[in-house]
């Protein structure tokens, strides 16, 4: 998938930028506070519904506007018509298209932009809360698994139910039905994380080998969120009620699910350098794109955002030289031109100068 071009208007520092990017590799440098980042920020609310920043909405508008929009014209490999989305955004609304047609749900465009993205926060991916990496797997899955979004739908409708019946101290005969259908979409929900944990490990290993294979052989383990290996859910929930009715939530399933990520050579993740631990993310991250490849036969939009300060120049080269042998669109921004990328610039490099919010395209 790749992007032919991006429009964008009240965002941030950007009042209106049209872009049209190469089909492989374009660089947006400038000055710190010129609005690069803006950019990227641009093409992750169209594959995330947010910004990699700020969960808020209204930290995107312009100051002085009400609302601020991207669109974007997408070319896939699957599909022969140019693909048209857009998304709005106020402080308390958004509304989003696709081909000129309202949508009601984020999903139905969220599915058409897909794009994995490296930023200065990345690195919580390994040493943050486990949310960030339960998020980081259910996205690849809403990608290449169709029946994912049904099933976690489900969980997490009877999870909400089951929360709140807790909350009024119910019998156990009333718990019974909830625990049933959390068991249930719970084991399914479970069944694809761990399927996709253990297919991303090969290019985990491959982007390892990559980009630091001083590190070792690498290792991903999954931990579902309860004792898997000794009992179903279902006995693990009614186990867990007694406790569950003193906290008012459910401390056993999916939704307490991990994952974590050691290399042969490196100590455990808890003691990784700052340096270790971005570039471990930057490993998952592009793993993920290599797989999400093998299973759609086209590679998502990469985003490198400030890739200069985040990666000594060593790595940068790797990086870079890793991003340009794939065959797939990348954005990278930086307030330089990071190391190694004038190397490969042969492989097709679009320059972009950002200043002042104004985008401006060179040569």
């Amino acid at each position: 998938m790749r992007v032919e071009r991006l429009r964008i208007e009240h965002l941030r520092l950007i009042d209106a930028a049209e872009i049209a990017p190469g089909p492989s590799l374009n660089l947006f440098t400038g000055a710190n506070g010129a609005g690069k980042t803006t950019v990227l920020e641009a093409i992750h609310v169209l594959a995330y519904g947010r910004s990699f920043r700020s969960t808020s909405r209204e930290a995107l508008v312009a100051r002085g506007n009400e609302w601020a929009t991207i669109h974007a014209e997408l070319r896939s490999a699957s599909e022969a018509a140019l693909r048209r989305i857009g998304f709005a955004c106020s402080a308390r609304n958004w509304q989003a298209r696709v081909d000129g047609e309202n949508v009601s749900t984020l999903g139905e465009v969220l599915r058409h932009c897909p794009v994995v993205c490296f930023e200065p926060g990345s690195h919580a991916l390994i040493a943050g809360g486990s949310e960030h990496r339960r998020r980081f797997v259910d996205w690849g899955l809403f990608h290449v698994e169709q029946e994912f979004l049904p099933v976690w739908r489900r969980y997490h409708r009877a999870l909400k139910q089951r929360n709140a019946l807790l909350k009024s101290a119910p019998s156990d005969a009333e718990l019974a039905p909830w625990d049933s259908e959390l068991a249930e979409w719970g084991e399914a929900l479970h069944a694809l994380r761990q399927n996709y944990v253990d297919a991303l490990s090969a290019a985990v290993a491959e982007m390892t080998q990559a980009l630091m294979p001083e590190a070792g052989v690498p290792s991903l383990h999954y931990q579902p969120g309860w004792r898997h290996e000794r009992e179903p859910l279902a006995q693990a929930l009614a186990q867990a009620r007694g406790r569950d009715r003193a906290t008012g939530h459910s401390s056993v399933g999916p939704h307490r699910a991990n994952w974590s990520l050691g290399f042969e050579a490196l100590p455990g993740r808890e003691v990784f350098s700052r340096g270790q631990e971005k570039l471990a993310a930057l490993i998952c991250v592009l793993a993920q794109a290599e797989h999400f490849a093998g299973r759609r036969g086209e590679w998502p939009l990469i985003a490198l955002d400030d890739l200069g300060s985040e990666l000594d120049r060593n790595h940068q080269a790797r990086a870079i030289e890793t991003v340009a042998e794939r065959p797939a669109q990348v954005w990278i921004t930086g307030v330089e031109t990071p190391h190694g990328l004038d190397a490969v610039a042969a492989a097709g490099l679009c320059r972009f100068h950002v200043e002042q919010g104004v985008v401006q395209r060179l040569g």
